[in-house]
């Protein structure tokens, strides 16, 4: 498989610079991390809660965890995980399990651990679990535009 369609029109549209590293077929984001040998703080690992108000895609470190009490107090909502069905709706154009951290790509509300925004670059999967794309920081910052929110809602 290649980049998922939506995220590839999206870099498109955006027209920034981001390269694309290809790695063996891995399961996780911390496991696709490992094998590229790119430091778990700098993968970003997309998270899609959702609750009454609709989809919300969070986004942490690939070595993090999300907080549900964290973003309940912040948010004051009450998010739960979205199902395997709801994602493959979702996200059609990508394999569960490696959807990109570019929430805005579908039109998802997007809140970024700030752990992240700290990084002088990001790593996120292409919608498969063998390709990942980079971009520096200020690129990924472009990228999620006015559709994010930052704090800290990881450990």
């Amino acid at each position: 498989m290649a980049i998922a369609s939506t995220l590839s029109d999206y870099l498109a549209e955006h027209d920034v610079a981001y390269d694309v590293l290809t790695h063996p077929h891995t399961s996780s984001s911390e496991e696709s991390a490992q094998v590229s040998h790119i430091p778990s703080i700098r993968f970003a690992k997309s998270v899609v809660l959702e609750d009454d108000q609709g989809y919300v895609m969070v986004v942490v470190p690939a070595s993090q965890r999300v907080d549900l009490g964290e973003l309940h107090r912040q948010l004051n909502r009450n998010l739960g995980l979205a199902t395997e069905s709801e994602l493959v709706r979702l996200f059609n154009d990508c394999e569960i399990g490696a959807l990109p951290a570019i929430g805005p790509a579908y039109g998802m509300e997007t809140l970024v651990d700030d752990t992240l925004t700290e990084q002088p670059d990001v790593y996120f999967e292409a919608g498969d679990h063998e390709q990942l794309i980079h971009v520096s920081a200020d690129v990924f910052e472009a990228l999620l535009g006015d559709a994010i929110q930052h704090g800290r809602f990881s450990h």
